[in-house]
């Protein structure tokens, strides 16, 4: 269908959330904010993009004029929104990715989690 929902496989993702160590998740960075803000990174540009392709998808089923007819439901607008509804947390994801070294990150001179 789209390259997101390809990407957002549900065999991407476990079907039973687990809960992820503390320990696990510091030692990653060495700092558990640090860790925790990465992963809040990556989950805000996965959210972004797939709120994007949401609009854009359901933009094709936008109407201009306001006429009786139009305002009846569309079953594959509602067919759309049910399948990003049933994606998995972008947080969930991005926890995923950083807890799997799939995210990229780097430390800068001047970092504020010093």
């Amino acid at each position: 269908m789209s390259k997101l929902k390809k990407h957002f496989n549900s065999s991407n993702v476990p079907a039973v959330v687990e809960t992820k160590s503390l320990v696990d998740i510091k030692a990653k960075t060495g700092n558990l904010y640090e860790s925790i803000a990465i992963a809040s990174r990556r989950a805000n540009q996965i959210n972004i993009s797939i709120r994007e392709e949401l609009h854009n998808k359901l933009e094709e089923f936008a109407s201009h004029t306001d006429s009786l007819e139009e305002v009846h439901e569309n079953k594959e607008q509602i067919e759309i929104s049910r399948a990003y509804e049933r994606m998995p947390n972008p947080a969930i994801l991005a926890t995923q990715e950083f807890m799997e070294d799939k995210i990229y990150f780097r430390k800068n001179d001047n970092d504020l989690f010093r």
